[in-house]
């Protein structure tokens, strides 16, 4: 049986895999594409693979709701927006949106309580 590179992961990975972290998987993938379809005004946020981790993305709903998920390189996420027809930035560029750092502020006032 051949395996089928659903999102591209392999093809747009490369040949290279940090060796702290384990690779992207499909299912890391669709819990992006859930979070997507289950919230409003989501937009992805790009962050580069690191000497630790590989390339991952954060997923921020309108309420500043998100989620991370590894990605294996930039060129999947990309593909899954578009599919989706939702923004995606480069974290480095734009930086995260306020609103997800007031979600964590709540959250964490919530905590506190």
């Amino acid at each position: 049986m051949r395996w089928r590179d659903r999102y591209g992961l392999r093809r747009n990975r490369g040949p290279k895999v940090q060796r702290f972290d384990r690779e992207a998987t499909d299912q890391d993938i669709e819990s992006l594409i859930e979070f997507a379809k289950s919230r409003i005004g989501v937009e992805f946020y790009v962050e580069p693979e690191t000497f630790a981790t590989d390339t991952t993305a954060v997923a921020v709903a309108h309420d500043g709701e998100w989620t991370r998920r590894r990605v294996g390189s930039p060129a999947v996420i990309r593909k899954v927006a578009r599919d989706l027809r939702l923004p995606v930035y480069d974290v480095q560029l734009v930086g995260y949106p306020a609103r997800m750092r007031a979600y964590n502020e709540r959250r964490r006032q919530a905590d506190e309580v």
